[in-house]
């Protein structure tokens, strides 16, 4: 069936004062499937590294000019194409700063939007209907450009698509009720007119989406009433003059989708293959009224395969781009991974089969360097048998079990042969047709493992999670029955591989590592380069005392000198004034080896402030002062050897570090004011973060030297001796 995975937040939104649109005027794929450029409704264009998260690089007009349509990304001359005021054409690359200073052409119509599809040449479409190639349009922008619509006519959605290596402008216009469908093609140049079948009376199409496949153009369009129709045309049957009359459009009903009290509003629906659509903005069939999902339906068979509650408004739009959803929903804009397999009757109702069940892979074919080099077809005849293979046909002695087998030997079977039939699957086929799989696996084994105390599979967990083909949305109660079980290496896996464990998870792993006694860790046979670090760093002696990170024992002096005076009249006695003013001469972790190397895998986990914050409060303040103890011993530690997490060893960045730190203070600073033991590590905490607030205002003074020197122009006229001043503000 088809999924949708956990979601994380690509950027914030600011949506218009009436709150009818996201603000956001489209998302366009840049140089890979990793890459999207986002143009917001005003003036700014920005460029997104999806996976990281983070914007690389934006784009603003000035006060009073606009954006018209969204910026597209020409792969071939890695540059950027926008229009502004709909007649100023804008073309920048991603170095260029200022947009003012960029390339700039003003053409002799109102554009509508700019088109490019990867590989190939941008399209330029206007709002009267003709088209344009970008490069034969810069040649002579003030030509004449013609109107193909006809008065009262107006373009309501466009895109652009690649069939049989010729290329397509396909777009709808809507004239006193009716529309219709335009497909211009290129080279030869094409044009046919078609006329979409009225629906009720005053309902025209809330969304478009084409697609090619099969040699036949795919429009998909949906109703306010929830009607989703679909029309077909061949690309083949495409005159090679152009249509002067509007012949009519057939389509096929595909889904009739709950619309609850009223009709829709903002909502849309978008091809994602021949039998799935994704749907936003239509109420859940099972939760109410609600509109905030998204939603996917299997067409073939009139099923929904997976459903999404968004918060906040949905606004009626969504991108997809290499198997993600991108929807702006509320103030942000998400992006939800999902997966399609393949359209059956058994995987619509959810009870798949494993297809070939007796047949055994192919050997893989050997590549010749003729194959690579030239291009030539390699030797059929030729084949490769790896180790694996070699290793997994001397074991089989008896025929293999397919995975439809396996899952149902797990539910029954003991553990030492559900171990053995895994491991033998594993060992047998290809990881990546066994993607699908590995999920299911895990699934069935935690689920027994929860309802039989007495079954439970650490290895055959670990090797599952090995193969990184999970996610924790996948397999949400593995991590708490690895804790359930005291499993920590289990637990030390999903901290490295699984990208999506949330903020409640990371703090339950936190609570019960650092709540742990030493000995129950010391037992756990953890990953050697995580173990190797912290057995580097405790084994380490103090090196050289100087400024190193922008700390120092002299700076800590001054430092907690400067903080004990300058908070009023603090009666101490002598031992306490003893304890709390001078430095650690002895750097001792405060806690086992095993211990703080779990602790390392939690500073090491992606999370988000907000949502962590509330899941710190429940740590005791005897856990948050150790905690807190064990941060100050890798930051002196970083401090004194001088990055140690650098020698290619697993291990936390100081940057990890001082912000955990930060984080704890946040969720406990009352508590721990309130917490006499804390007194001196408080005050310790405050030398860091002084330190290192000294650090990054001198670099950024730096940074600002090495700014101006690199524009200062250098005079290419000197001789061989000289002396030159420079002056540095």
């Amino acid at each position: 069936m088809a999924a949708l995975y956990e979601g994380y937040t690509l950027c914030g939104l600011v949506p218009a004062q009436n709150l009818s649109h996201s603000g956001i005027q489209g998302i366009e794929q840049e140089r890979d499937s990793d890459h999207v450029v986002v143009t917001d409704s005003t003036r700014s264009v920005t460029l997104y590294k999806v996976s990281d998260q983070k914007p690389l690089g934006s784009w603003t007009v000035k006060q009073g000019q606009s954006l018209v349509c969204s910026a597209v990304f020409n792969s071939q001359t890695k540059e950027y194409v926008a229009v502004s005021d709909n007649r100023v054409i804008r073309i920048w690359k991603e170095e260029d700063i200022l947009l003012d200073k960029a390339f700039k052409a003003t053409v002799s119509s109102d554009v509508w939007r700019v088109h490019c599809v990867h590989g190939g040449e941008p399209v330029v479409l206007f709002q009267r209907g003709a088209v344009r190639l970008l490069d034969s349009l810069l040649s002579a922008p003030q030509q004449p450009i013609e109107e193909i619509l006809v008065q009262e006519e107006a373009i309501r959605w466009s895109t652009n698509i690649v069939a049989e290596t010729q290329q397509f402008v396909i777009f709808t216009t809507e004239q006193k009720g009716d529309h219709f469908l335009y497909l211009q093609r290129l080279n030869p140049n094409t044009l046919q007119r078609y006329r979409l079948e009225r629906e009720e009376p005053g309902l025209g199409p809330l969304s478009f989406s084409a697609s090619y496949r099969d040699k036949h153009i795919h429009l998909l369009y949906l109703y306010p009433n929830g009607h989703v129709y679909q029309s077909v045309v061949s690309v083949r049957g495409l005159g090679t003059e152009e249509g002067t009359q509007a012949l009519p459009l057939p389509r096929s009903l595909l889904l009739s989708l709950p619309v609850g009290e009223g009709l829709l509003e903002a909502a849309s629906a978008m091809v994602l293959d021949e039998a799935h659509v994704a749907v936003v903005g239509v109420p859940h069939p099972s939760a109410g009224a609600g509109k905030d999902f998204l939603c996917i339906w299997n067409t073939n068979f009139q099923t929904l395969q997976a459903g999404k509650e968004m918060a906040g408004k949905i606004y009626g739009q969504l991108w997809c781009y290499s198997n993600k959803l991108f929807i702006p929903h509320g103030k942000t804009l998400s992006v939800i991974p999902f997966v399609c397999p393949k359209s059956s009757l058994a995987s619509a109702l959810g009870k798949l089969k494993q297809a070939k069940t007796e047949e055994s892979k192919a050997p893989a074919s050997v590549p010749s360097w003729n194959n690579i080099l030239h291009g030539e077809k390699a030797q059929p005849s030729r084949t490769v048998e790896t180790r694996k293979t070699r290793m997994s046909r001397k074991t089989q002695s008896t025929p293999s079990l397919t995975t439809d087998q396996v899952l149902e030997l797990i539910k029954t079977a003991p553990v030492e042969d559900v171990e053995k039939e895994v491991e033998g699957l594993l060992s047998r086929s290809d990881i990546q047709d066994l993607q699908p799989s590995v999920g299911q696996l895990v699934s069935v084994l935690v689920s027994r493992s929860l309802t039989d105390p007495a079954f439970y599979t650490p290895s055959t967990l670990a090797q599952l999670v090995h193969t990184q083909c999970l996610c924790h949305s996948v397999c949400p109660d593995l991590v708490l029955l690895a804790l359930e079980k005291k499993d920590y290496f289990l637990c030390q896996l999903c901290l490295q591989f699984f990208p999506d464990i949330p903020e409640a998870v990371t703090c339950a792993c936190l609570k019960a590592f650092i709540s742990m006694p030493d000995t129950d860790a010391e037992k756990a046979s953890l990953d050697p380069d995580s173990v190797s670090f912290m057995e580097t760093l405790i084994s380490r002696e103090r090196g050289q005392v100087g400024l190193q990170n922008g700390f120092s024992p002299t700076s800590y002096d001054e430092d907690r000198s400067d903080a004990l005076s300058g908070g009023g009249d603090v009666i101490k006695t002598g031992a306490e004034d003893k304890k709390t003013t001078t430095a650690p001469s002895e750097l001792i972790c405060p806690m086992g080896l095993h211990k703080a190397v779990l602790l390392n895998e939690v500073l090491q986990t992606a999370y988000s402030d907000n949502f962590l914050l509330p899941h710190l409060k429940d740590l005791s303040s005897q856990h948050v002062v150790l905690f807190l103890q064990y941060l100050q011993f890798l930051y002196l530690k970083y401090s004194q050897d001088a990055f140690p997490q650098m020698h290619g060893l697993r291990s936390p960045s100081l940057t990890q570090i001082m912000d955990w730190v930060c984080l704890v203070l946040d969720a406990h600073f009352t508590v721990l004011v309130m917490t006499p033991e804390a007194k001196g590590l408080l005050l310790n905490l405050h030398s860091f973060v002084k330190s290192q607030v000294r650090l990054v205002s001198e670099l950024g003074k730096i940074e600002g030297s090495l700014q101006e020197l690199n524009k200062m122009k250098v005079n290419k006229d000197v001789g061989q001796y000289s002396i030159e001043i420079i002056e540095l503000f």
